[in-house]
């Protein structure tokens, strides 16, 4: 394990990246670009599914099953015919109704945003069908469990093209071509069967914030919303809610060490705060990897730097890379899933990274 230097932050940097035994191949298929995963752990503790698209950001969806706590993983599995109709990111939750009743949810954004649904823990599933007569993208980046049981809040993000509509072959406009970003909340309180009309919750004249993730306090009554800023211009932003999602503080630039693209949040068993995503701090060493950060949920209350940084994964190409996922075990591993560029001139594909924070800092000098 070795350190590495940067100039944007002050908090050291492990690097996990030649650390062979602890990264796993989920998914790869020679020239086919496979990206922007997200994954579910049930509540086995064992079973685990990933979705993700065949294509940059879009295309068909693809399904794999891990029985074993996502050391092996299943060949693809048979998904709907429309499944193959995605335009967008692809996420996958487990959600629960008012009675308890266990249901898996995959989203897919731009115009109109739609959902699939599979009430037998992901055996069996429905098409893709729109959730309302609205779109947007990274949809939903976040679903977040509210107060009253079977009530959510999910989150994504548009720039003014697809929210009410919008041509899908426009996706993909390059950073600071638009400037309408916003931050939408919808609210399911069945479940996730159906969401209500989406509403603005966060913005800011200068910057394109998307993609926030969300994190609540250590004692649940605050939510943290983090924030990719795409104009390049700024570092990532925070910004909190004290009310359940229904009115958020005016958005603070986070640390350098803190800056990156769609930012997923866990807890470690000694709850110390574990946030992924792929670095886009504007002087980092790792910029363009896919690295996690090790802190205080107080950190993102004081926009202070945290504890340490983590290369998991080095990427051989920009930007490409580093869409996460977090899942923690019970024995304290932390299973960070992503694609990216990991070999020189080959199409990205899905791995996941597995270690355990108390481990790696028993290694630190």
């Amino acid at each position: 394990m070795e350190y590495i230097k940067n100039h944007d932050f002050s908090i050291p940097v492990l690097d996990l990246d030649a650390e062979h035994e602890k990264q796993i191949i989920i998914d790869r298929e020679k020239g086919q670009y496979l990206g922007h995963p997200t994954t579910v752990l049930m509540d086995d503790m064992q079973t685990m599914y990933c979705v993700y698209p065949k294509g940059h950001g879009k295309g068909e969806i693809v399904l794999k099953k891990s029985t074993d706590r996502g050391l092996t993983w299943s060949d693809r599995l048979s998904t709907p015919d429309n499944w193959s109709t995605s335009r967008e990111v692809p996420t996958i939750y487990k959600l629960y109704d008012q009675k308890g009743t266990r249901r898996l949810f995959v989203f897919s954004g731009l115009y109109p945003i739609r959902r699939a649904v599979s009430g037998d823990d992901g055996q069996t599933w429905s098409p893709l069908k729109p959730i309302g007569d609205f779109g947007g993208m990274v949809a939903l980046s976040e679903v977040v469990p509210l107060k009253t049981p079977g009530h959510y809040m999910g989150l994504f993000h548009d720039d003014g093209r697809f929210i009410k509509g919008g041509e899908n072959e426009h996706w993909g406009s390059p950073a600071g071509e638009v400037d309408d970003f916003k931050i939408y909340k919808t609210v399911s309180r069945d479940g996730g069967l159906s969401w209500e009309a989406p509403e603005v919750i966060v913005e800011h004249k200068q910057a394109h914030l998307c993609e926030a993730g969300a994190v609540r306090s250590p004692d649940g009554e605050q939510i943290a919303l983090l924030m990719r800023e795409n104009s390049r211009k700024f570092n990532s932003f925070v910004s909190f809610s004290n009310d359940e999602g229904e009115t958020w503080s005016a958005p603070q630039q986070l640390p350098g060490a803190l800056t990156g693209d769609r930012h997923v949040c866990c807890y470690d068993a000694e709850g110390r705060l574990i946030v992924s995503f792929r670095d886009t701090a504007h002087k980092s060493s790792t910029r363009g990897d896919f690295v996690a950060w090790v802190g205080e949920y107080s950190d993102l209350v004081k926009k202070t730097e945290g504890e340490y940084r983590i290369r998991l994964k080095k990427n051989t190409k920009e930007l490409d890379s580093s869409y996460p996922a977090l899942e923690r075990l019970p024995d304290n591993t932390i299973i960070a899933t992503t694609y990216g560029h990991w070999d020189e001139g080959e199409e990205p594909y899905i791995i996941s990274v597995r270690f355990n924070p108390k481990t790696i800092e028993k290694k630190m000098i």
